[in-house]
């Protein structure tokens, strides 16, 4: 199993736990890597995740906005999109 993103063909793969204890490394993870070309960051292999997982993900969608260009998160995981709900941020996860 995966743990962080990869790249894979012309989009992003993530897998493992995205929480608190590790979202910092995500995050400069994710900055090493170009945006992915088709804009698909497949979040399916994520197995545990907290609120930490949305600030990753709204710091990878700050970046794509500098650079002009779009993301969209797929296969997001239920706990995730029940986060983002509660903060009020959908749209974080409208694909």
């Amino acid at each position: 199993m995966i743990s962080g993103f990869v790249v894979d063909g012309d989009r992003w793969t993530c897998g493992g736990a995205l929480t608190l204890e590790n979202a910092q490394r995500f995050v400069d993870a994710a900055a090493a890597l170009p945006l992915p070309v088709s804009g698909d960051i497949d979040l399916a292999g994520v197995d545990d995740a907290d609120s930490s997982a949305l600030a990753v993900l709204l710091a990878i969608k700050r970046r794509a906005l500098r650079e002009g260009r779009a993301v969209a998160f797929r296969a997001m995981p239920a706990s995730i999109v029940s986060l983002a709900r509660v903060y009020g941020i959908e749209t974080l996860v409208d694909a």
